[in-house]
């Protein structure tokens, strides 16, 4: 792996394809015990996450649904701090376990809204699954039941992350070079 340039920006390798295989395998391994005797509906949020959900489903062993929710609170490399639901769900989730799966949890906002908004449709659980998170990043409380990698406050590109759309393809995850 090389230094790569998208856009305005330089990012250096920063953790291997087969890393990153190895914690899906790990996680996925994880909801399969817990999620034994149970058809879990995986709620993925988009765009991001779509890569991490692929591999990740193709390692779950127990029945699961899956149904997509995108939410938006990035311009280029931050946050904007706000949450705007831009596809919402359409799948009946009342009594339902539900797994989050997204690809990155930095601030929580994000994450909070989507909770408090599927609260609302009363499931039987909710837990989140994500790739990465960045520990010191967290502005709210969360309960991360599955995290593949805690990650430092870098922004990030690849496998499924991007820099303003692009860079979702990279099987690896790279840093960017400030």
């Amino acid at each position: 792996m090389s230094t790569i340039r998208v856009l305005d920006k330089e990012f250096a390798p920063s953790i291997p394809a087969e890393d990153i295989m190895a914690q899906v395998r790990r996680v996925a391994e994880e909801i399969n015990k817990d999620y034994e005797g149970q058809q879990p509906l995986f709620l993925v949020v988009l765009n991001g996450a779509f890569v991490f959900a692929a591999d990740l489903m193709r390692e779950i062993s127990v029945p699961a649904e899956v149904s997509f929710v995108k939410l938006a609170s990035y311009e280029g490399t931050s946050s904007t701090g706000t949450v705007r639901e831009v596809i919402g769900l359409n799948t009946d989730i009342t009594g339902r376990p539900i797994i989050i799966v997204e690809d990155i949890v930095e601030s929580g906002i994000t994450m909070a809204h989507m909770i408090e908004t599927l609260k609302k449709q009363n499931p039987k659980s909710i837990d989140i699954c994500t790739l990465l998170v960045k520990p010191e990043k967290l502005e709210v409380k969360l309960d991360i039941r599955y995290v593949a990698m805690e990650i430092p406050n870098d922004f990030i590109l690849g496998y499924g992350l991007d820099y303003d759309g692009l860079g979702r393809g990279l099987k690896d995850i790279y840093t960017i070079v400030q």
